[in-house]
């Protein structure tokens, strides 16, 4: 198991942590990493975009000149493609572009990816992440305190002060892990905005042990 500084908001080393090596530890799997970007991207299109094609657009319905005798090229409708207004050729239409990824397979791309923040040394753990108001100034104090420009700071359940204080900080994002009470199947789920996507797309992850504890839970 990898050893790890624990630090709090001033920056200060206030103990160490083991990072258990089934999360922290795996084998890096570059293609389901990238596979997990792409779904990711995917999911995010909105579809909607429109077209017309030549049967669509209004208009073109009487033949510009006759066939034969002009000298011009023959020609069928004013909306064909190749005019002024005309129609476009395979016009997309709204669809849906996301895709399903396995549940092994999206846990093994952010093994993966929490594994690579590890190994190049960009991975910080919080003791505890304590934003009391909402106030822009804590959570770039933290940074600060760190020594890291921007980051993807990951908290146990929704922090509102800490999304709040962290939205106007360029270069930073803040997610969470955590466990909610479903009342129809009467059990805990895990609801979570951790992804690949994120953990390296910022150039930091900053994660409260809290946190880390439980998707050492939750994947190892």
């Amino acid at each position: 198991m990898a050893t790890v500084s624990v630090y709090n908001m001033e920056g200060n080393e206030v103990g160490t942590m083991e990072l258990n090596d089934a999360v922290f530890g795996a084998k890096i799997n570059e293609h389901l990493v990238h596979m997990s970007v792409v779904q990711y991207l995917a999911n995010k299109r909105q579809g909607t975009q429109k077209a017309k094609t030549r049967s669509e657009v209004s208009g073109g319905g009487r033949k510009p000149w006759r066939q034969k005798g002009t000298g011009h090229a023959r020609q069928g409708s004013i909306r064909a493609p190749q005019w002024k207004g005309g129609g476009v050729v395979f016009a997309p239409t709204p669809r849906d572009y996301s895709f399903k990824l396995n549940k092994k397979e999206k846990a093994a791309a952010l093994k993966s990816a929490l594994t690579s923040r590890l190994q190049e040394n960009k991975l910080f753990i919080l003791e505890d992440l304590v934003v009391d108001q909402i106030k822009t100034k804590t959570i770039t104090g933290m940074l600060k305190g760190l020594g890291v420009e921007g980051a993807f700071v990951v908290t146990k359940d929704v922090n509102q002060n800490v999304y709040y204080s962290t939205r106007n900080i360029p270069k930073t994002k803040t997610g969470f892990i955590g466990k909610t009470f479903n009342p129809k199947t009467e059990k805990e789920e895990i609801t979570s905005t951790l992804n690949v996507y994120d953990v390296l797309k910022y150039k930091n992850l900053v994660i409260t042990k809290a946190a880390v504890e439980l998707i050492e839970e939750v994947y190892a």
